[in-house]
């Protein structure tokens, strides 16, 4: 069995709703979630000019392949109605993204995992270090309590409730 750590998020519809149907979809597709992180609000990272963000971290058991696993990701958002365009860091129905699996370590054109943005991102930190702060990152060998503190991000991460 894998373990992977996925960050949900978005910002476009009823944004609490499409998190818990996409924990619903991955639950019936990918296998069970074993812990998961509050749902926090942060504003919008990279392009800033859109509505603010609701992000929250899950564990899930799998015995998927890393790449099944994005394939998977990929049909939820689909489900949902991501429609992904040119520009980077627009606004989305729900975006669903490999932080870690297990220990590995894939840089392929299709996936790069451990996620290439976790360690400069507090809106991926903060509900990530709630649900696993003694996770080691396999890359930096730092605890994910450690990059969260070392983080420079200045993004207000509050819980959703």
């Amino acid at each position: 069995m894998n373990t992977a750590y996925v960050l949900l998020g978005g910002n476009k519809g009823e944004r609490l709703t499409n998190i818990e149907k996409a924990i619903s979809f991955i639950e019936k597709l990918v296998g069970p979630i074993s812990n998961k992180s509050k749902i926090y609000v942060t504003a919008a990272w990279g392009n800033t000019n859109q509505p603010d963000f609701y992000n929250q971290v899950i564990c899930v058991s799998t015995k998927l392949s890393a790449i099944a696993l994005l394939e998977a990701l990929l049909l939820i958002e689909n489900k949902l109605g991501r429609q992904r365009g040119d520009q980077k860091w627009q606004a989305r129905t729900i975006d669903l993204d490999i932080l870690f699996f297990n220990n590995d370590i894939i840089d392929s054109p299709d996936l790069k995992v451990p996620h290439p943005y976790l360690h400069e991102r507090k809106f991926t930190l903060v509900p990530l270090a709630e649900i696993a702060a003694n996770f080691v990152h396999p890359i930096f060998n730092k605890s994910i309590a450690e990059l969260e503190n070392e983080c420079s991000d200045e993004l207000e991460v509050n819980p959703l409730m």
